[in-house]
């Protein structure tokens, strides 16, 4: 058990318990938002990196009347490499680089996570996802051309950014118990459209003027956070017990001293620069990586989250450029619409919780939402042809159906598998349960972005073809769970699936 970090013990009320659950819930929002926050200015920055400088070769195709224009200085508009005819490739790429790295990392995350004050790594990891995030926008500040510079940085921010997501789900995870546990994680699981929104409006502000900023701005954020989270998160309501029983006791200690942790130790305490965490006995080891696979329904919806996931993610780093394209808007104004198509995940997670909490059927609740995601997502193709009301519908409907499922999977579902009834109380297995879904949803979102750059160059109708098949392909394999729910007839709230050991 960690300590209770420096700035909180002091802090009492007479509904201590529910007013702690507040503030870990709005920080542990605040955290995870400054990791997407982080991670959505590539979307943006990409239509900065490669420029449509058709207008400017027409005005010096005519100046230059019957002869063969010569290149100006003017027209190399592009930032070098993507200024070559396979831009989309390499976009897709850097893309790649990224998620493929997070998906890969994820796995390990877990697992590290489980064995480390949650609270350290966290913080480690907030901070170095900021030191990469800033690197990359410091290659505009040095005019830094080198895809492989670019790559590393993706790779680099890729692997540490996975500290986030097992932290965060477990720190919740331990904090709420099942009631209403759809509805209250629907509702933080905003935090993933709050921070592309705040990405999408910071990137959006410099891209036109000094994309490197784009880039810094978010760095700094998550860095800041990462401070912040060290001095106050608070991993798991049994730290403010032991907090408690510590100050009721009577000491001749110093104030510079703290509670040495165990559950057999009360009012024990030594100096700060010697805590050592002790661990009883009795206390439960962490899952190993098959034992948590056996959990049932793990396999069923970690698979189901790969290409949910696929489909979130392409939106995420192609959207922008899509918009670009389609309906002919500069950067900042490409951005800004992409936004709405957030604002639609917002709503689509929190339905998507509160629906599966009064059903009970979370596998169903999703299937239901992937069903009309894949008509929903054809429409969309052809928002070009619609005007901006038409566009604007199609962004919000698609976005709550495209991150519906996704958010209820990687939240409600993954903390619900976590604490699993064969666990037998080891509550320890709900940071690898977490790291394995939502690492095999990261395959997907390393795929998707991946195939995207590839089919993009065929059309854009490819790569909606592909994002509908994937749709498809997520809905039959929630299809075995989704059977069990409709049989069962325990459809107590909360419980999403009857996932009885077999």
């Amino acid at each position: 058990m960690a300590p209770v970090p420096p700035g909180i013990c002091f802090l009492t009320s007479f509904n201590r318990d529910q007013w702690y659950k507040a503030f870990t819930f709005g920080l542990t929002f605040l955290l995870y938002t400054s990791f997407h926050l982080s991670r959505k200015p590539i979307s943006i920055v990409k239509s900065e990196l490669h420029k449509n400088c058709a207008h400017v070769m027409e005005g010096s195709t005519e100046s230059s009347s019957s002869h063969q224009p010569v290149p100006h200085p003017e027209l190399d508009c592009s930032w070098k490499p993507f200024d070559r005819n396979n831009y989309k490739q390499l976009l897709g790429a850097m893309d790649y680089s990224f998620l493929c790295a997070y998906a890969i990392g994820m796995y390990l995350s877990g697992i590290i996570g489980e064995r480390l004050p949650i609270r350290l790594y966290l913080t480690v990891g907030m901070l170095t996802s900021g030191l990469f995030t800033c690197l990359f926008g410091l290659g505009y500040v040095y005019d830094i051309h080198s895809l492989g510079f670019y790559i590393f940085v993706q790779v680099a921010n890729g692997l540490v950014q996975t500290t986030g997501w097992p932290s965060v789900v477990t720190c919740i995870g331990n904090w709420f118990g099942k009631g209403r546990r759809g509805l209250i994680m629907g509702l933080w699981n905003s935090h993933t459209s709050v921070g592309n929104i705040l990405g999408s409006l910071i990137a959006g502000y410099y891209v036109s003027s000094n994309w490197g900023l784009s880039f810094i701005v978010p760095g700094v954020i998550i860095a800041a956070m990462g401070v912040i989270c060290f001095f106050f998160l608070i991993e798991h309501p049994n730290d403010l017990k032991i907090a408690s029983t510590h100050s009721s006791a009577p000491s001749n200690q110093s104030w510079d001293t703290e509670l040495l942790l165990g559950q057999e130790s009360i009012g024990v305490c030594v100096p700060v620069q010697q805590v050592v965490v002790v661990k009883s006995e009795a206390e439960p080891s962490a899952i190993s990586f098959m034992g948590a696979l056996r959990i049932p329904g793990v396999v069923e919806f970690s698979l189901c989250l790969l290409f949910a996931k696929l489909v979130s993610y392409t939106f995420l780093f192609w959207l922008p450029l899509y918009i670009t394209k389609a309906a002919h808007l500069d950067a900042k104004k490409a951005g800004d619409l992409s936004t709405l198509f957030d604002v639609g995940g917002i709503v689509g997670g929190i339905l998507a919780g509160v629906i599966s909490d009064k059903m009970g059927k979370r596998a169903t609740t999703c299937a239901v939402m992937l069903l009309l995601a894949a008509p929903t997502l054809y429409g969309f193709s052809m928002m070009s042809q619609f005007g901006l009301g038409p566009t604007i519908g199609m962004l919000l409907v698609c976005g709550g159906l495209v991150n519906g499922p996704y958010a209820l999977i990687t939240t409600a579902v993954s903390a619900d598998l976590g604490t699993h009834k064969s666990l037998k109380g080891n509550a320890r297995a709900l940071s690898t349960v977490t790291a394995i879904i939502d690492g095999t949803g990261s395959v997907g979102a390393a795929v998707g972005p991946l195939l995207a750059g590839l089919l993009s160059a065929q059309g854009w109708d490819q790569v909606f073809y592909m994002l509908m098949t994937a749709d498809f392909l997520a809905l039959l394999l929630l299809l075995r769970l989704v059977m069990k729910e409709l049989r069962s007839h325990r459809n107590r709230p909360g419980v999403a699936v009857e996932l009885k050991e077999h």
